[in-house]
């Protein structure tokens, strides 16, 4: 079960500048159109890229509604052990829903 981090608790680490890492495994072309700020790595560069996910931080990882980043996340636990990363319920869409860009 991965584990899932609000919009409203994800913009309020925000707001307190908590030291958190924040991942969108989107496209390229989807983070030109809107994003949270977060580093870009797109989902199949990932596992390719493991090397910039903090493992002592708490990583929040995003895409469009939260699909593609649960299976960004169950790879990176199930195959590299990470225990630090929290999936954005709902995605960017319900950021955009319940807190506004």
């Amino acid at each position: 079960m991965v584990k899932e981090i609000t919009a409203k608790e994800l913009k309020e680490l925000m707001d307190n500048k908590t030291d958190i890492q924040l991942i969108d495994v989107r496209e390229q072309h989807e983070f030109d159109e809107s994003n949270l700020g977060g580093e870009l790595i797109p989902m199949g560069d990932v596992m390719d890229n493991t090397e910039k996910i903090s493992k002592d931080k708490q990583v929040v990882i995003h895409c469009r509604s939260g699909k593609r980043s649960a299976a960004v996340i169950q790879a990176l636990e199930t195959q590299l052990g990470f225990t630090n990363l929290y999936n954005l319920k709902g995605g960017i869409l319900a950021y955009i829903e319940d807190v506004g860009l």
